[in-house]
């Protein structure tokens, strides 16, 4: 039987990390396993072209249970290819919040995660464009740049939300998280910059690392309380491969749970339920979900012209092919807005703001031209989980995310919204705005807004929890009653970040591979 030191599952974001920090002796050997296929193709590498890839092959493309509070699923795109979600993310560059590390630390028994146990990392990853020390890398493998276009309704936007009184903030990853500007972007002179870019692919030539795509992890071999190998099916053929040292399980926060518990590890009554042998009663896997629920703000606008128009025209297309520039190296949600709705010097709502209409995952468009701003709600008290829906691999989980479950969530979201619409009255941004194209009045109340979130919520694709820190695995990220198994992936983080997930990903991995080391 083929062995190798690791077995990594999943060649995404952490996965990817791992692959390379691991085999960097050159003698330890590393199988990097991935169920999608190669990241080589142009819709991947065009930052504008990311919402082109939802619900093609390269997505896992989950649905969730209907919501209780509101009657209806929610999408759940998930990268399914070299790079995992970076392949298909907006690339947008946020950390989260000091108070979010610290959290981990002082509330979840997390000892080592706390923020300035895990900036270090986060500057070991980075090498950006622009800012340096203390809290920004220079050399690191994953780039960040600012974008190289940008709309003047996103300037617009941040000029609206400074006149109503955010600060202008250049660095939303430095002293203060709080205030208007622009995403910085996992890009690198035009092009997306994935984590398979940053890690992967240069190191691929490496002897003591092997790469297979298309290879469907089935379940992990546990023996005598250790995990000791995995089987996988490729080419309909079902394979088995032995770990000398360790399995590394980084197939993120819906199939990560997905998988110990088609492995044995679960909530043994749940298992019995699907008929798969209970090797560990481990209620907490699959429980604890969170993402951040948003909802959009959208209007028709007069005076100016439409992203999505830009983006997709012949010019624009020639423009990018030719040298890299132009719209479609936008990641279309360019503006950003962090704010308290409590006055707390902490945020609680973050917005995407763009110069394009944008609802339903992007399934909704307006055919005129229009603006837009996607409100999400930072800090979430529900929670929900992750269930089998059989005991068949290629079956996707019942995902449940119980979102507003928690009334103080609601209500917060609420609030969010309305200090959006009240941003966008203000210069240079409302003389643009012809009106609201989703809600039945540019005045609501806020029964009519709760209703309208329950019509239009969505997840911001940030899920997370689902083996956290404190209920599954230990500090060290290893899965708590059996040896040699870790999970290293957002799946891990005991409370959602405030803000986008995918660098976080990126740095848990790389404190795991000093973990492993």
């Amino acid at each position: 039987m083929e062995s190798f030191d690791y077995v990594v599952i999943g060649a995404g974001s952490a996965g990817c990390v791992l692959a390379n920090r691991l085999t960097e002796d050159g003698e330890t050997r590393v199988l990097l396993l991935e169920a999608g296929g190669s990241d080589d193709v142009v819709e991947v590498q065009m930052p504008g072209a990311w919402s082109a890839l939802l619900d093609t092959e390269r997505d896992w493309a989950y649905t969730s249970m209907p919501l209780a509070t509101t009657g209806r699923a929610v999408n759940v795109p998930r990268g399914r290819m070299l790079g995992g979600s970076s392949s298909i993310n907006a690339m947008i560059y946020i950390r989260g919040n000091r108070a979010d590390y610290d959290g981990w630390r002082d509330e979840f028994g997390a000892k080592g995660w706390g923020y300035d146990d895990v900036l270090p990392y986060f500057v070991k990853a980075e090498s950006n464009a622009r800012l340096a020390g203390p809290w920004h890398g220079a050399d690191g493998p994953l780039r960040v740049e600012d974008p190289l276009y940008t709309h003047p309704l996103s300037r617009d936007w941040v000029g609206a939300a400074v006149d109503w009184g955010l600060a202008d903030n250049k660095d939303f990853n430095g002293a203060t998280q709080t205030g208007a500007g622009l995403y910085q972007l996992t890009c690198r002179d035009g092009r997306r910059w994935s984590v398979a870019d940053a890690y992967l692919h240069p190191v691929a030539d490496r002897a003591n690392l092997t790469v297979r795509t298309e290879a469907t992890v089935t379940r992990i071999l546990i023996e005598k309380g250790a995990a000791t190998g995995v089987v996988y099916r490729r080419a309909g053929v079902e394979q088995t491969v032995r770990a000398d040292g360790e399995v590394l399980l980084c197939a993120g926060a819906i199939a990560s749970p997905q998988l110990l518990m088609l492995s044995g590890v679960g909530p043994a009554e749940h298992l019995r339920e699907h008929g798969i042998e209970v090797l560990l009663d481990a209620p907490a896997v699959g429980t604890g979900l969170q993402d951040h629920a948003s909802a959009p703000l959208v209007w028709n606008t007069h005076g100016a012209t439409d992203q999505r128009d830009l983006a997709e025209s012949e010019e624009a297309l020639a423009q990018w092919v030719s040298d890299r520039r132009g719209p479609l190296t936008s990641n279309i949600a360019e503006a950003a807005l962090f704010f308290s709705t409590t006055g707390s010097a902490v945020p609680d709502i973050q917005v995407h703001a763009g110069a394009t209409t944008f609802w339903d995952d992007g399934r909704g468009h307006s055919d005129q031209p229009g603006a837009g701003a996607t409100v999400t709600l930072l800090t979430p008290e529900s929670r929900g989980e992750v269930r089998l829906r059989s005991a068949e691999p290629t079956d996707h989980p019942n995902i449940d995310f119980r979102f507003y479950e928690h009334r103080t969530d609601l209500e917060t979201l609420i609030t969010g919204l309305e200090m959006v619409l009240d941003i966008a009255g203000h210069e240079p941004l409302a003389s643009h705005l012809t009106g609201p194209l989703l809600l039945n009045t540019a005045t609501p109340d806020r029964a009519q807004l709760a209703e309208y979130v329950r019509r239009y919520t969505q997840t911001l694709y940030h899920p997370v929890g689902t083996c956290a820190m404190g209920a599954v695995v230990d500090p060290r990220l290893r899965v708590r009653g059996v040896d040699n198994l870790r999970v290293v992936d957002a799946s891990v983080m005991p409370a959602v970040v405030r803000g986008n997930t995918n660098a976080p990903v990126v740095m848990i991995a790389e404190k795991a591979a000093d973990l492993i080391k």
